[in-house]
């Protein structure tokens, strides 16, 4: 699996299959474009980004759904297999769209300090400060599941965009299982001790497969029929399916289901996630303006959601199935991106 280059990201509408997929709209395209030149106006990377942060990058759904106005929920990045010499990434040095203003923290479950505002999370998330937002809920996840919870998932991001920080978010996703209350708390950490193990094995650190088989089972049975994090569950066993089982079927399947788990939950980020996804099987069907337009979609819901880090993956896959002048433009782009992030997305950079 250490020939995989990029991140996973999305792909296919709610009712969808292949034939869902077919033609790309004009009105995307010109939403995406519209949306990539206002992110390039936007550009630099955030000035608040330490040098250890920028070469991070996301955070998952657990403290609060930390996602942005029009994306309840949080998505993490996953890696699919990409030919030799595929590129990846948006738009030069880019920032998410102004943030809105600061929420009111949340008072602490356990004493008289307040949570960190989601938002305030969300916008270290986008820009791929995962170590500065986790270092904001650490003081309270002694007492506070849902923040143990989001620590961790947020160093698990880490490790898919860095290739880095292993002990770390396992350490983390210890306290979270020990901090756990309820089945759905338990069901919450092992699905994130799913990805944590598929992370490992995408991207080579170690092949642990299996434990990321029989973690998300075992949040399958713990979760109730209707819980909102099922989506999420269903699109990272599609991840599974499709990159360790090889078997497309199965993945397609999983990814329609979250899909259109994400379309009723207003889940616009985890809704760029299974549209990439999706269109990633439409182009290997062979299927190339049904991957044009899913690829396309997933592009705008990341850039309208802000999520900065998530960019040039979703620009470098539209790369692979655009014309040779837009894909050299779109991967230059990707390039400079991936620069101002400090090497984030890491499977987007050539050594990779």
């Amino acid at each position: 699996m250490s020939d995989q280059r990029a991140v996973s990201a999305g792909a296919a509408d709610a009712a969808g299959s292949a034939a869902g997929l077919a033609g790309l709209t004009g009105s995307a395209e010109a939403r995406w474009g519209a949306q990539r030149r206002s992110l390039r106006r936007n550009g630099g990377a955030p000035a608040t980004m330490s040098s250890a942060a920028v070469s991070s990058a996301a955070v998952p759904p657990a403290y609060g759904s930390p996602a942005p106005p029009g994306a309840p929920g949080a998505a993490t990045g996953r890696v699919r297999r990409r030919p030799p010499g595929s590129a990846a990434g948006p738009a030069g040095p880019a920032d998410p769209p102004p943030a809105p203003a600061e929420e009111e923290p949340t008072p602490g479950a356990a004493s008289g300090r307040a949570l960190p505002a989601p938002q305030r999370i969300w916008r270290l998330r986008a820009r791929g400060c995962w170590t500065e937002a986790a270092a904001l809920l650490e003081p309270f996840t002694a007492t506070d599941p849902a923040a143990a919870l989001g620590r961790a998932a947020l160093l698990v991001e880490e490790c898919l965009f860095t290739a880095e920080g292993w002990a770390e978010a396992e350490s983390a996703l210890r306290q979270a299982e020990a901090a756990a209350r309820s089945d759905r708390d338990r069901a919450a950490a092992a699905c994130e001790r799913g990805q944590l193990a598929y992370c490992s094995t995408l991207l080579g650190e170690h092949d642990r497969l299996d434990e990321a088989q029989a973690a998300l089972g075992r949040a399958s049975a713990l979760l109730e029929p209707d819980d909102p994090l099922r989506p999420l569950l269903h699109y990272r066993r599609g991840l599974i399916a499709e990159n360790g089982l090889h078997d497309r079927a199965a993945a397609r399947a999983a990814y329609l289901r979250a899909h259109a788990g994400a379309e009723r939950q207003n889940d616009d980020l985890l809704r760029s996630d299974t549209w990439r996804q999706l269109a990633g099987l439409a182009q290997q069907d062979g299927n190339l303006a049904g991957a044009r337009h899913g690829f396309a979609e997933s592009l705008r819901l990341r850039e309208e959601c802000g999520f900065a880090i998530g960019v040039a993956p979703a620009l470098a896959s539209l790369a692979e199935v655009s014309t040779a002048a837009e894909a050299a433009q779109l991967r230059a782009e990707a390039d400079r991106l991936v620069r101002a992030f400090g090497g984030a997305p890491v499977w987007l950079t050539p050594s990779r």
